[in-house]
């Protein structure tokens, strides 16, 4: 092992927590600061406080090995690791108060030949405008006395051990020994390749491979709406436009959430105002949520105070993680029109239930004229529609997400419906895509 055998991890959210313990499980002391009492005294209990498959186990087995105790204040340390929230200001800017304070904090800490890594998504030149300055408060310089370099994580919710280890890994230094420095520490568990660039290119890619993947599910969203006026399946069309060789179109959905994708483009348009297409697509999977109960409206048209259902809040399938969910945004809306609810989400932790006033699956669904399926858990999937069916009024459903299996629900007599399927001629379906149907 290098020379490097004390982390401090300021953050144990959706990335710090895992972040720490990886290392903790690989011979390292870790010491994860976070400023909430209760997750502190979580993780030095050996449990967590996010769901994350696997995490739970490795948590415990750090702990009761010594490597990873949690704590609300820094402790000196080889390494720090900046892994603290980034969220948007009401300006659609990047909020770095809590990246500045952490930097604050640990420049106080600092050490000659201490390693500080930024692991937040920040906006370009970040590390080196805002960070770098706050440490050299300790009087010591940024690449002569200390390494500092930015390693945006690329992970996937539900994942994130599995991609931690075996992801392909940024190593953006503010110098060439920064991210050699960096490098060398990661290389103690990080199976993927690792490719060396500076500091802002890192932040810059992470926003990027993030802004990708919202434009390209804008397009599809765009699509979705155009079913709609010349009334076809988009999800049919989709499916056919992606056997083309060079085609790879996303799925349409209710909109975009969780802290990266919905966030992370408004970091490159803080920096580049003339990012037009980057703010259109926002606009488009911004405006979703609204697309949604306008659909869900007109098939309720003629039903007297109907009560909706909504099952599955979290911004996607088979997590815990509500920032940003679209379908917030849809529960807000029908609120303002004094629309009748009961929320289920059998992901959702027990404390934010309460705050969500989520419902049994039953409740929820008791009396109700329209079921909207927000995420695609796999618990939905379990679903017995005759048993469902009859606690309803009217049995409506319209999947967002294309997710259950629509002949099973639509033989209990359900009208089914999902996001961009406005087409009522279905005669080719058994030709279609599903069943590669030979021509010939």
């Amino acid at each position: 092992m290098n020379k490097f055998n004390k982390i401090c991890c300021m953050g144990l959210g959706y990335i710090g927590l895992p972040t720490s313990t990886v290392f903790a499980v690989n011979g390292y002391e870790v010491v994860g600061v976070d400023v909430q009492q209760e997750v502190v005294d979580t993780i030095n209990d050996g449990s967590v406080h996010i769901q994350e498959p696997g995490l739970k186990e490795m948590v415990r087995g750090a702990v009761m090995e010594g490597n990873l105790q949690a704590g609300t204040d820094p402790e000196p340390a080889d390494v720090f690791i900046i892994a603290v929230p980034t969220p948007l200001t009401e300006g659609k800017s990047a909020d770095l108060s809590y990246v500045r304070e952490a930097a604050e904090t640990i420049s106080s800490y600092l050490e000659e030949g201490n390693l500080v890594i930024v692991e937040s998504t920040v906006a370009p030149r970040t590390t080196v405008d805002i960070v770098k300055p706050e440490l050299e408060s300790s009087g010591m310089t940024a690449g002569e006395d200390f390494y500092l370099a930015h390693c945006p994580e690329r992970v996937l919710p539900g994942q994130i051990i599995h991609e931690l280890i075996h992801n392909n890994r940024i190593i953006g230094g503010i110098d060439e020994e920064s991210a050699l420095k960096a490098c060398e520490l990661y290389n103690s568990f990080v199976e993927g390749e690792m490719y060396i660039t500076d500091a802002t290119t890192a932040e810059l890619t992470k926003l990027m491979e993030n802004t990708y993947r919202d434009v390209n599910i804008a397009f599809a969203n765009e699509l979705a709406r155009v079913a709609e006026d010349i009334k076809t399946d988009v999800w049919e069309a989709i499916d056919l436009a992606n056997k083309h060789p060079r085609v790879n179109i996303h799925k349409p959905g209710p909109g975009v959430g969780g802290h990266c994708l919905a966030v992370d483009p408004w970091f490159i348009m803080e920096k580049a105002p003339r990012a037009e297409m980057i703010e259109l697509s926002r606009e488009i999977n911004d405006s979703m949520p609204e697309f949604v109960v306008s659909n869900v409206k007109e098939k309720l048209f003629g039903i007297g105070d109907p009560k909706i259902s909504i099952l599955g809040i979290t911004y996607k399938g088979n997590v815990d993680d509500t920032r940003e969910s679209p379908i917030l945004k849809v529960i807000e809306l029908f609120a303002e029109d004094k629309v009748g609810m009961g929320i289920h989400d059998p992901r959702v932790p027990e404390k934010a239930e309460k705050e969500l006033n989520l419902l049994a699956l039953e409740e929820a669904v008791k009396g109700s004229d329209c079921i909207i399926i927000g995420a695609d858990h796999k618990e939905f999937n379990r679903l017995d529609p005759e048993d469902i069916g009859e606690l309803m009024n009217n049995r409506v459903i319209f999947d967002t997400k294309n997710h259950l299996e629509a002949e099973k629900w639509e033989e209990a007599g359900f009208e089914y419906y999902k996001l961009g399927d406005y087409s009522h001629n279905d005669w080719h379906k058994n030709y279609g895509v599903e069943n590669g149907f030979n021509c010939e």
